[in-house]
């Protein structure tokens, strides 16, 4: 197929030139006497990106279900109860890891289309007064069903009820994209990749771990060799890793890094609100919905689609690639076929987003799903185009 292919998938997300030539570079000596004056600001710099001053933010070569184990295994001991919610793949699969490491596990089984439920979360933690709930597990934004929870609510329901427990948070699709605090929402373990917010290739779990976390590990009789927190603290200190780091990635992230920071944080995040506010208007303009199913729980990252009764999304991502080039997200688990998705993250601009919208369009025609063709694109257009700030022109 002449021309570039369309990446809307909700990760791995589109690469900037700044980051792949910052990995074009000979490889090096992980150990070299001078690789620590890179490795000590990467690593000070990269709180930055997870608003903590408190914590420390590790990287392993890996990716987000690495996190997810880090977070697991380092803190928590056999039979130790946690609270969970599962109301998409990503969050059944951290549960699903909860329960193979032997841990007591109370789960809110919630609607798929929803998020973290703060009443349900309210509730067992109130009943829980001798705290025998030893962490909760909040999945920011849940990427199958492109739905965002309030870490923030849950930190306050801790704190109202003056409960011990850690909070382990997912923000695989969120850190970089979406408004994430980590000190401010008291998180204890960020779990975090390289291939979303942070526009790099798949291949970095990067971790964020509270103080409060790493006193924990003292108590955890659970193994932790490979993810193990204080050994990459004890070597992070001298600027090196326990084992070979990825070092050509580590030199993307910097220049991702720095991307982030330069455009500013808050930037960042209103860019991918302005950006899904378009892809929403379309959506509503083709007639279809939301799999979130309210706006509250609207992710600003990846919205899943709702195909109409009788048709198959997975015709309209195989149309969308074969036939256009473009890549669309496919339904996972209980969405399976009834949802396509588009990723609206990372390295992205409002025409980027509306070459995915044309594509989805001409996809939708050819799986046989009646709409207005232009619709969605026009109504993208409009919100883009009405809701910019207009210029202020020299005099001439």
């Amino acid at each position: 197929m002449i021309g570039f292919k369309t990446l809307a998938v909700p990760g791995p997300t589109n690469m900037p030139f700044e980051v792949r030539r910052a990995m074009e570079v000979p490889l090096e000596d992980h150990r070299a006497p001078d690789f620590p004056e890179f490795t000590l600001p990467l690593l000070a710099d990269l709180k930055t990106i997870f608003r903590t001053t408190s914590g420390r933010v590790f990287v392993f070569p890996g990716s987000g279900t690495g996190g997810w184990e880090a977070a697991i295994s380092n803190t928590l001991s056999t039979s130790d109860r946690v609270l969970t919610s599962s109301f998409g793949q990503f969050s059944s699969l951290w549960v699903a890891m909860c329960r193979e490491f032997g841990l007591d596990v109370v789960n809110c089984d919630v609607t798929w289309g929803e998020g973290v439920p703060l009443d349900q979360y309210h509730a067992a933690l109130e009943a829980d007064t001798a705290h025998q709930i030893k962490a909760v597990l909040v999945c920011h934004n849940e990427t199958a069903t492109g739905v965002t929870s309030d870490v923030g609510a849950v930190r306050r329901i801790l704190d109202d009820l003056g409960h011990p427990a850690l909070l382990f948070v997912d923000g695989v699709s969120s850190v970089g994209s979406l408004d994430f605090r980590m000190d401010e929402w008291g998180v204890d373990v960020a779990v975090s990749g390289s291939q979303k917010g942070f526009m790099m290739p798949t291949g970095l779990a990067i971790v964020g771990v509270s103080q409060k976390a790493l006193d924990a590990c003292a108590g955890s009789n659970l193994p932790s060799s490979y993810f193990n927190f204080h050994d990459m603290l004890k070597m992070n200190e001298q600027g090196y890793f326990p084992y070979t780091p990825a070092a050509t990635l580590l030199r993307g992230l910097r220049a991702s890094i720095d991307m982030l920071t330069d455009e500013g944080l808050s930037n960042v995040v209103a860019r991918h609100h302005r950006l899904a506010n378009g892809v929403r208007a379309a959506i509503d303009a083709w007639g279809l919905r939301n799999c979130a199913v309210a706006p509250k729980w609207h992710s600003d990252t990846v919205t899943a689609i709702l195909v109409p009764d009788g048709h198959n999304a997975n015709d309209v991502i195989q149309a969308a690639y074969h036939n256009y080039g473009v890549s669309l997200g496919g339904g996972l688990g209980k969405v399976a076929g009834k949802v396509f998705r588009i990723g609206h993250l990372g390295w992205l601009n409002e025409t980027m987003v509306l070459q995915a919208l044309g594509g989805t369009e001409m996809a939708l025609r050819d799986a046989g799903i009646s709409f207005r063709a232009g619709s969605g694109v026009g109504a993208a257009v409009e919100y883009y185009t009405d809701s910019r700030k207009p210029l202020t022109l020299a005099a001439e």
